[in-house]
């Protein structure tokens, strides 16, 4: 099945701003991550819009996706979705016309381990507050019995004969531009350049034992969703000697019933009935810091917005708080008694329509002209 174009799958234009993919993001992962979400398909709609972003939010990916689509990435454009050794076997093409000049990584060289991703889901506060925490990953560390070699105690893997520790095989091979030569992975030891004669009984010779370990993390205040947080040297073992990967932890945030966040500040819609609005209140608001008073003035509109400011969310770089805006909505009664109707009615009938704007005109007499020749 094809693929959706990506501004499509965020519901942006394609002159859209970091901001606005971002912002897109954000409502889509809130919408459909597996964690939070109970809509149908939400884990494979998850997937489309987490590629989508990771694309789109890269001014280099963006840029080679605009220029050759989906392509890029199928054809490892740029490492788009592959590096070079993705080009359909441009390499072995250039092996064997140039005779595998090129330059080979040593198989028996350090190389690092591995980086891990963990998906760790926060409550509303829990994000806004931050936490220390311990999470529990499964991860491959090194054999304690052999030590990593793979080898049972007391013996040694032993270099591969047929490819004389290389990990690749040499085979000419007659063409018309003459003798070349065409390298492969040596299929006798897997690339490795070592055969293991006594494999360690603890790992079957691989050097590597699954084990679920435990690790601390701290999650600074002010964290939002999809930031993720990198613990240096907690991914998987290194090979040869190398060093361990990272671990990527990915925050995903669960929605609140009442308070809605867009960067550092923090949204909410606060009821009022139809007498405090005309005539003004003083009402206690919940924040993510406690209860704070609002004066709300006589005359107050529907869709009004009050700010309170520094009681938004810490931003997580240390810069302050953001500011929580208070949109008030005036609630009209389903339900009268017959004295609050009479009440009305009478209120009505002195002229309690003739409201005025912030302008001073009265808005229905504006409504009435309107019409008029």
């Amino acid at each position: 099945m094809s693929k959706r174009d990506y501004y499509e799958v965020l519901g942006v234009d394609k002159g859209a701003s970091k901001e606005e993919i971002k912002k897109a993001y954000r409502k889509l992962a809130r919408k459909y991550h597996p964690d939070v979400s109970n809509e149908e398909n939400a884990a494979d709609k998850f997937k489309e819009a987490k590629e989508a972003y990771e694309v789109l939010s890269n001014e280099q990916k963006r840029a080679q996706y605009d220029q050759f689509g989906h392509a890029a990435q199928d054809q490892g454009f740029g490492g788009f979705g592959g590096g070079a050794q993705d080009f359909g076997g441009f390499g072995d093409i250039f092996d064997m016309f140039f005779g595998g000049g090129g330059r080979r990584r040593d198989p028996n060289a350090p190389q690092q381990g591995a980086d891990l991703q963990y998906s760790m889901v926060l409550d509303f506060e829990e994000a806004i507050f931050g936490k220390d925490t311990e999470i529990t990953i499964p991860k491959e560390e090194n054999c304690e019995t052999c030590h990593g070699t793979g080898a049972k105690p007391g013996t040694k893997p032993k270099t591969c004969s047929h490819c004389n520790g290389s990990g690749q095989l040499n085979t000419e091979q007659n063409t018309p531009f003459g003798r070349v030569v065409n390298r492969r992975v040596c299929h006798h030891c897997n690339g490795s350049g070592k055969i293991i004669p006594d494999k360690c009984n603890t790992c079957g010779g691989t050097g590597k034992v699954k084990k679920n370990k435990k690790i601390h993390i701290s999650i600074p205040a002010g964290i939002d969703e999809g930031q993720q947080i990198r613990v240096s040297g907690k991914g998987e073992a290194g090979v040869n000697g190398g060093p361990p990967g990272d671990l990527f932890v990915v925050i995903r945030v669960r929605p609140h019933e009442f308070f809605e966040r867009d960067g550092d500040n923090i949204y909410c819609e606060l009821p009022l009935t139809f007498a405090q609005a005309a005539l003004g209140d003083e009402l206690e608001v919940p924040t993510v810091h406690g209860k704070v008073m609002l004066k709300i003035p006589a005359g107050t509109q529907t869709g009004k917005v009050f700010r309170l400011k520094g009681k938004g969310a810490p931003n997580v770089r240390g810069y302050g708080h953001g500011d929580q805006h208070v949109q008030v909505r005036v609630v009209t009664p389903n339900k009268l008694t017959d004295h609050q109707k009479e009440l009305l009615r009478e209120f009505n009938e002195i002229g309690g329509h003739e409201s005025t704007d912030e302008q001073g005109g009265s808005f229905f007499s504006k409504f009435k002209n309107a019409f008029k020749n």
